[in-house]
């Protein structure tokens, strides 16, 4: 267990050589928190779940994937608890659990046998689970920073600017015909935002897409893109380089 002092996430970084069958491993944490629902991570987004089991189709979804992280917040106050790998979760009243290793013998009769390595964090946070920077943190847990030793070609130092943190920079990447610089993006925290984006290099135009890389808009030649995000948008945008 991982404590830091200018962080509120604690980590629990294990290793495993997990050799046990028909067993099933969960980590569990009881929160001092009352919420109806609890918010699953899922790509693009999230989804709300009801935290009581009143009817036998609660109880059918004893479990839920959820992607980086799951929340349970009140007004002010709240727990997430965020992973690097390990995708199946419950929460029940105040408890939530998180599914570490399955020891199942059909089909595979050798599921998760061997050596582990994996993270899962708690982050209690303020407000929900937006203010509380949940997707940031559990981004940061799946996409550490690294330090590479080089020298920078271009006097620049940041290759893409977003004036919105409730937007995510999902991809940059060249496009399927090799004639643009692909950024996709989404709004994740389920509200209408208007967001700019800088690009901090040298290009001709700009022009929205779909999410097959076909142009749906005019070619826009401003430095600054400028996008409205309605809830849970995707965005595609095809820059021409020089």
């Amino acid at each position: 267990m991982i404590m830091y002092t200018d962080n509120r996430r604690i980590d629990f970084k294990t290793k495993v050589n997990y050799r046990e069958k028909n067993q099933l491993i969960k980590a569990a944490f009881p929160v001092n928190i009352r919420s109806s629902y609890a918010t699953y991570d899922i790509q693009y987004g999230n989804v709300r779940r009801a935290t009581n089991w009143n009817t036998s189709w609660d109880m059918a979804k004893f479990e839920t994937v959820a992607h980086r992280w799951v929340d349970l917040s009140e007004s002010n106050y709240g727990v997430s608890l965020l992973n690097d790998c390990k995708y199946g979760h419950d929460i029940k009243d105040n408890m939530i659990r998180i599914t570490l290793l399955k020891g199942a013998t059909h089909p595979d009769y050798l599921q998760d046998q061997g050596e582990h390595l994996f993270t899962y964090s708690l982050l209690p946070h303020r407000g929900s689970f937006i203010e509380g920077e949940t997707a940031k943190q559990a981004f940061y847990l799946n996409q550490p920073l690294q330090i590479i030793e080089g020298a920078l070609k271009y006097d620049i130092t940041s290759f893409i600017n977003i004036d919105d943190e409730c937007v995510e920079l999902d991809a940059i990447k060249l496009s399927e015909d090799k004639n643009y610089i692909v950024l996709r993006l989404h709004e994740y925290t389920g509200g209408t935002h208007k967001v700019n984006i800088d690009v901090c290099f040298d290009f001709d135009y700009h022009v929205e897409s779909d999410l097959m890389e076909r142009p749906i808009s005019e070619h826009k030649t401003d430095k600054k893109i400028s996008l409205i995000f309605s809830p849970y948008e995707i965005k595609t945008i095809l820059i021409k380089i020089n």
